[in-house]
């Protein structure tokens, strides 16, 4: 499992440098839009070459439900908040999602919450708001809304524990960003503002959205959240801020501070604190 939350982990830190230079090209939920309906476009044609059978019935509210929320909902607010935002400090909002799920799988999942899981989740959060104290003062609707997509998030994770067990993990990511990818469609047909300027760049930061962000990596984190405690796999993959803030060194020569330093190490300490567990 290590190798798949460390894939997973590079590839959607990566991405928040590649979303936030995305808003360049294209208005967010115009972007979020081609990403998914690339996503899922991949994902269909995985689907038919290997015969997948259509869920069944009862299964199809829950679907929608979730890919209402994990696909259109979260992914489209996070994109406007890049607007507002920084991109550190969305991605440090985004992952507060494991403190919703802790608190949800306690109460629908049973799961345990002993001393070692609440020390390394508090320090993982005390890592987190370590690393976004310098944008504190940004704009308080598009922290409340980043907020909210990770509550989303966590809820859609609930949901897949409970109503998803034993479910094919192709079919579900398939279908869940089909259903996430025409509701983006039909609301940017009447909604949006669909101007877009297409240079390499915005392709490849579609290319990359739809094929490695989207249709593998959601279907990583079903595989991860299939196989692990719902808090343990929310927790982590605290790793992606801490490979966002990398990469924003790296490719957007943002500085290191010794204040993002030790955000990244006690995040670090609280993932294997909860892996441990």
């Amino acid at each position: 499992m290590i190798k798949e939350l460390t894939l997973l982990c590079v590839i959607w830190g990566f991405n928040f440098v590649v979303m936030k230079v995305a808003n360049d090209f294209f208005t967010p939920e115009l972007f979020v839009t081609y990403r998914f309906i690339s996503g899922a476009a991949v994902l269909l044609a995985v689907a038919f070459f290997v015969k997948l059978p259509l869920p069944p019935k009862k299964y199809w509210a829950w679907i929608v439900l979730s890919g209402a929320l994990q696909i259109a909902f979260c992914s489209v607010a996070l994109q406007i908040c890049f607007k507002y935002l920084s991109a550190g400090l969305v991605a440090m909002l985004n992952y507060t999602m494991p403190i919703w799920v802790t608190i949800l799988a306690k109460f629908f999942l049973n799961e345990s919450l002993n001393a070692k899981k609440i020390i390394g989740i508090s320090l993982s959060i005390a890592g987190i708001f370590i690393l976004m104290n310098d944008d504190i003062s940004g704009d308080f609707s598009a922290i409340f809304l980043a907020i909210s997509a990770a509550v989303g998030w966590a809820i859609s994770n609930i949901i897949m524990k409970i109503k998803f067990v034993g479910f094919n993990l192709i079919s579900l990511t398939t279908w869940q960003m089909t259903v996430g990818a025409v509701m983006l469609a039909i609301y940017s047909m009447f909604f949006v503002d669909n101007s877009a300027t297409f240079t390499p760049i915005s392709i490849a930061c579609i290319a990359y959205n739809g094929v490695m962000a989207s249709a593998l990596a959601f279907f990583l984190w079903m595989y991860i959240l299939a196989n692990m405690d719902a808090s343990k796999a929310s927790v982590s993959i605290l790793g992606v801020p801490v490979v966002g803030v990398i990469s924003g060194i790296i490719f957007l020569n943002e500085p290191l501070t010794l204040m993002m330093t030790a955000g990244m190490i006690l995040i670090l300490i609280g993932i294997v604190l909860v892996q441990k567990s």
